[in-house]
C-alpha cells in the first residue's frame, strides 16, 4: 500500500525526471539548447513534479494556454537532493516543525519550497496519497539551468497519444504507455525534512 508522502519517480542511478509544462516558443527552445532561455523567466520560483499524472492534470493533457508542450526534464539525483535539503514546506507541519516560529523564519529566507497535493489517476482522479512539487526559486534558477539538467526531451507527441486514448475511453492502452514511476529512495533525515514518510 502506498503510504501518503511518497516520491515515485523515474529515475535512473543518476538521474530523475521532473515535468514542466511552457507555450511551444520556451518548449522548443529548451529543446534545441537542451536548457532555457528567454523568454523563459529566471526571475520568479519554477515548478518541477516528478509526478506524469498530476502534471497531466495540471496542464489539461496540454490543452491550457500557455502549457500546449510538456517537457521531460532529466536532472542529476545529487542536484535533486541537494534541493530537497534546503526544502522548506509551504505550510507549518506540526510533525516536521514543532515550532511554529522557527518554520516561518525559514519560510522567509527559503531557495526551495515543498508541497505535496494528492497524487492523480489516468481519469484525473484525486488518490489518497499524495504527489510531490518542489519550488525552485529564483536564487537557484541559473543554477538549475546551467548545472543540474543532463538532458530535455520532449514529450509532448506521447501526452497527445495518452490524451487522445483517455478521450476515447481507452484508459487500458493510455496506461500502457505512461512513464513508469517507481518509489524514489531517501535517507531518513531527509525524508523528515520534507514530510515523506518512509
Amino acid at each position: 500500500m502506498m503510504k501518503e508522502f511518497e516520491i515515485r519517480a523515474d529515475y535512473t542511478r543518476d538521474t530523475i525526471v521532473i515535468y514542466q509544462s511552457y507555450n511551444e516558443q520556451i518548449a522548443k527552445s529548451a529543446v534545441m539548447n537542451q536548457k532555457f532561455s528567454a523568454p523563459f523567466s529566471f526571475n520568479r520560483m519554477t515548478w518541477i513534479k516528478p509526478s506524469f499524472l498530476w502534471m497531466m492534470e495540471r496542464s489539461n493533457y496540454g490543452q491550457k494556454s500557455g502549457q500546449e508542450c510538456t517537457l521531460a526534464i532529466h536532472i542529476k539525483r545529487e542536484a535533486w537532493e541537494k534541493a530537497l535539503g534546503k526544502a522548506i514546506l509551504t505550510s507549518p507541519e506540526k510533525r516536521v516543525y514543532p515550532d511554529p516560529g522557527t518554520w516561518e523564519k525559514d519560510f522567509e529566507n527559503a531557495e526551495v519550497y515543498v508541497q505535496w497535493d494528492p497524487e492523480r489517476n489516468i481519469k484525473g482522479n484525486k488518490l489518497e496519497y499524495r504527489s510531490i512539487q518542489v519550488g525552485i526559486s529564483r536564487y537557484l534558477i541559473e543554477e538549475f539551468n546551467n548545472e543540474w539538467i543532463v538532458k530535455i526531451e520532449d514529450y509532448t507527441p506521447l501526452v497527445k497519444k495518452i490524451f487522445n486514448f483517455t478521450k476515447s475511453g481507452e484508459y487500458d492502452k493510455a496506461k500502457k504507455i505512461l512513464p513508469i514511476e517507481k518509489l524514489y529512495p531517501l535517507p531518513a533525515e531527509l525524508a523528515h525534512k520534507i514530510g515523506a514518510i518512509i
